[in-house]
């Protein structure tokens, strides 16, 4: 028994059509995906910080991108998330993730965002992700 997962363009993160969202356009390519992110203030924590939820959402993602480059349609079962520097508003960053392993429905997952300007690494996450059958 699959759950029916249906795509109505709303996607926080890369839904074109949600007019809250981040609308990041994904490049897939076999088992990995890129991406591109200028976080506005709307998603700040603290004054001038990206919050890490939002960090963290874009992460993941770009990991479940990965995933579907191979023809998956996965969802998130666990996701880990090291932040390592902060991320200012209005900082380009290059988001890049990458299928590790798949065994079954089972798709293991890494991502790592990094400041374009200096390459210098914002957060990185690693993720179990489940492939769910399409009803």
């Amino acid at each position: 028994m699959g759950i029916k997962l249906q795509d109505d363009d709303n996607c926080f993160v890369c839904g074109k059509n949600n007019t809250s969202g981040l609308k990041l356009s994904f490049n897939r390519t076999e088992c990995a995906a890129k991406t591109e992110f200028i976080p506005s203030k709307y998603f700040q924590g603290y004054s001038g910080i990206v919050h890490g939820g939002i960090i963290s959402a874009v992460l993941d993602e770009a990991m479940i991108h990965a995933s579907m480059s191979e023809g998956s349609t996965p969802v998130t079962a666990e996701i880990k998330v090291r932040f390592k520097n902060p991320l200012n508003v209005a900082e380009k960053t290059m988001v890049a993730a990458s299928v590790k392993k798949r065994s079954g429905k089972l798709i293991e997952a890494s991502a790592e965002m990094r400041r374009q300007s200096d390459y210098v690494l914002i957060a990185e996450a690693s993720a179990k992700l489940i492939v769910v059958v399409k009803t």
